[in-house]
C-alpha cells in the first residue's frame, strides 16, 4: 500500500476496488472552499458532488455525445489493456465516477484514462493544448462488499438524482445503460 498527497490524500493499493471522481477544469467556482474542517471526508464528497450535479455554469463538453463516448471508451479501453477491472462508470456533464480495480498504480491509472480523454476531447473541440481536466482526483478505497455494491448504485444512479433521467438505464454513459443493450 502506497499513500501519497497532493491537495487531497490518496491510498494506492493495487488490486482492491476504488472509487474515483473527477471534474472537469472550472467546473465549480474558484472561489467556493468545499473541504471544511468540520465535515468528514465523505460528507464533503458529497456535498461537492451535489454542487458538479446541479452546477450550470463552467465547461459542458462532457453532454457532448461524442465527447461523452470518448471518455467511456477510454475507462473500457483501461480495462481491456488489463490496466483495471471496471465495475461501475457514469460520465456526468462536468464529471467521471468510476468504481474499478486497478492492476497498476491508481495514479497511473487515472492518469492514463484523463490524459487520452484529455487529449482526444481538446482535439475534438478544437481546443489542442488547454486544460481539460481538473488536476486533482478523488479516490475512495472501498472496505468491504456492502460498500462496493452501495458505490455502484451510487454512480449508477446519480443520472437520476441530478434530474437528467428517471431511470438509471436511460443514460447512455453509464455502466447501468450498459445492462439495458
Amino acid at each position: 500500500m502506497r499513500i501519497y498527497r497532493r491537495r487531497l490524500p490518496h491510498w494506492d493499493v493495487p488490486d482492491r476496488p476504488v472509487f474515483v471522481t473527477w471534474r472537469l477544469k472550472g467546473s465549480l467556482p474558484r472561489e467556493r472552499c468545499f473541504y471544511r474542517e468540520s465535515l468528514r471526508s465523505g460528507e464533503s464528497f458529497l456535498a461537492l458532488d451535489r454542487l458538479l450535479d446541479t452546477s450550470r455554469s463552467g465547461p459542458s463538453y462532457l453532454p457532448q455525445p461524442d465527447v461523452a463516448e470518448l471518455v467511456t471508451e477510454q475507462l473500457r479501453e483501461a480495462a481491456s489493456e488489463g490496466l483495471s477491472t471496471l465495475h461501475a462508470y457514469v460520465v456526468m456533464p462536468n464529471h467521471v465516477h468510476a468504481l474499478w480495480t486497478p492492476r497498476i498504480a491508481l495514479a497511473e491509472l487515472v492518469r492514463h484514462v484523463k490524459g487520452a480523454a484529455a487529449r482526444l476531447a481538446n482535439k475534438l473541440l478544437s481546443r489542442a493544448g488547454q486544460p481539460f481536466w481538473q488536476e486533482e482526483y478523488f479516490d475512495h478505497l472501498v472496505r468491504n462488499e456492502q460498500e462496493f455494491d452501495r458505490i455502484r448504485r451510487y454512480i449508477e444512479w446519480n443520472p437520476v438524482r441530478a434530474s437528467l433521467v428517471t431511470d438509471p438505464r436511460d443514460f447512455t454513459w453509464s455502466s447501468a445503460h450498459e445492462v439495458r443493450e
